[in-house]
């Protein structure tokens, strides 16, 4: 694998950075590898924000499955900056600029490291700018589960979550650092590239190739990038009053299925505004691959994925998360119930409203026989799962859903859909942890103890006590 510096050891590159800093001029350090997140320390790097991502990717799924990338990060630099690192698993990098200069760089596992020509002052917006190539990798995560770039039958699917995007694209894999897109697809023609946003231009070569490009002009998390090549059913519409833009991609073998389900996309939309306030991005949709392209839905953001026709139920929940973990972003994995616990939650206030169980009753059949069906619900509470292959058991969803439904008990009614709402509002396109929500509810209610909730609820080992 070609470099333009030779491999050093880690920590002699790291002195010989810090030391080059001191010959004048900037007298910088180089940012950290990693943001010490509590269950994956290496995901995302310090001494910098990424503002924007211009992607422009050529894919062919015949042969080797090659992708070629370019890659050009807008960042500002948040200290004095001798060096920093990307996050970019497997592909071979041919060529870093930094402000259009050639800039040293260095790979270590999932670090590249870049030494830009001239160092970077705290504050300066900076361009950086990755060529690269190769056969994109799938990773088998901490619970067994598989992210990534997946293969499918006509194509691929890339899902990020929580550290899958650095398979396809170099950056900050973090989601404390959201930043706007532009993703461009070359794909070969006849076959249609799937992103988030909205589709802007779709330009046909006379190389026989198909070249699709899709901006997202809302802050967005790496993990919710994602990218489907293949053949399509797409179908556009627009929903509601204000005229939503939905665009829906359906692979050809799933059509028949989808059908009746994504008929309710206009209903849900509309129901998940009434109840968590207006629809936060410019645009929504769905992307529906065959069964065996995915093993779960993930709720890339404005276009859902998910791994054959979708039930209602799963719908709705992932539609949810277009406000709770798309717009309220988590500050760190472990705070990852408050996206699944709201969008749990979304589920049990839809059948409620839908001549379905009431969440009470949904919460009384947990209390009573849930592990039945969860022999793991009380394994670890929901706002500390034990270790980075849980944070998306049992716990973080149901369980976190019942921290919500203690929190509607406790309020009323009329408070809780008020806290839904504000929340939503208050951290729009931005990031939260759990002890923001925390202290938000308690803001909202000033006058209740919610200390037994967080305790016995969301920080307390075993079954709680109902009280």
């Amino acid at each position: 694998m070609p470099r333009s510096v030779p491999v050093v050891p880690a920590v002699l590159l790291a002195l010989a950075l810090t030391l080059t800093a001191c010959d004048g001029g900037v007298h910088g350090t180089p940012g950290g590898s990693g943001v010490h997140d509590p269950y994956f320390p290496r995901a995302g790097n310090g001494g910098y924000d990424v503002g924007h991502y211009d992607l422009k990717l050529a894919y062919d799924p015949a042969g080797a499955h090659r992708l070629t990338g370019t890659a050009t990060l807008t960042a500002c630099a948040t200290q004095d900056l001798t060096a920093f690192d990307l996050d970019l698993d497997g592909l071979r990098v041919d060529r870093v600029t930094v402000e259009g200069r050639s800039a040293r760089w260095n790979r270590a596992g999932q670090e590249l490291t870049v030494r830009p020509h001239d160092d970077l002052r705290d504050h300066e917006t900076f361009h950086v700018t990755v060529r690269y190539s190769g056969t994109p990798q799938t990773l088998t995560d901490p619970d067994g589960s598989h992210e990534g770039w997946l293969p499918t039958a006509d194509g691929a699917l890339a899902l990020g979550e929580p550290v899958g995007s650095m398979t396809w694209f170099p950056g900050n894999d973090h989601p404390s650092d959201k930043a706007t897109y532009d993703i461009a697809i070359t794909v070969p023609k006849g076959l249609q590239a799937v992103s988030n946003g909205e589709l802007t231009r779709e330009t046909n070569s006379s190389r026989g190739r198909t070249t699709f490009t899709w901006h997202t002009a809302e802050p967005m998390a790496s993990y919710l990038a994602t990218v489907a090549v293949g053949h399509y059913d797409i179908s556009r519409s627009t929903i509601g009053k204000d005229r939503l833009p939905a665009y829906v991609a359906v692979d050809p073998a799933q059509t028949k299925a989808s059908r009746k389900v994504l008929a309710k996309l206009p209903e849900i939309i509309e129901w998940e505004e009434h109840t968590f306030g207006a629809y936060p991005f410019s645009s929504t949709g769905v992307i529906v691959d065959r069964p065996q392209d995915a093993e779960y839905a993930l709720e890339t953001q404005n276009r859902p994925v998910f791994p054959g026709a979708p039930d209602t139920t799963t719908l709705v929940h992932e539609l949810a998360h277009q406000w709770y973990g798309d717009s309220v972003t988590p500050s760190t994995w472990r705070d990852m119930w408050l996206n699944e616990g709201f969008a749990t939650y979304a589920e049990w206030l839809w059948a409620e409203d839908h001549g379905g169980d009431s969440a009470q009753k949904t919460f009384d059949t947990l209390y009573a026989h849930g592990e039945d069906d969860h022999p793991h619900l009380w394994s670890f509470p929901p706002g500390k799962p034990s270790d980075a292959a849980h944070i998306s058991d049992d716990p973080v969803y149901v369980s976190g859903a019942m921290v919500l439904h203690k929190i509607r008990q406790k309020v009323g009614d009329t408070a809780f859909r008020r806290i839904l709402r504000g929340w939503a509002a208050a951290h729009r396109h931005g990031n939260a942890d759990t002890g923001d929500f925390t202290a938000y509810v308690e803001k909202q209610a000033p006058d209740e103890d919610f200390g037994s909730i967080w305790r016995d609820w969301l920080y307390g080992d075993g079954k709680p006590e109902t009280r």
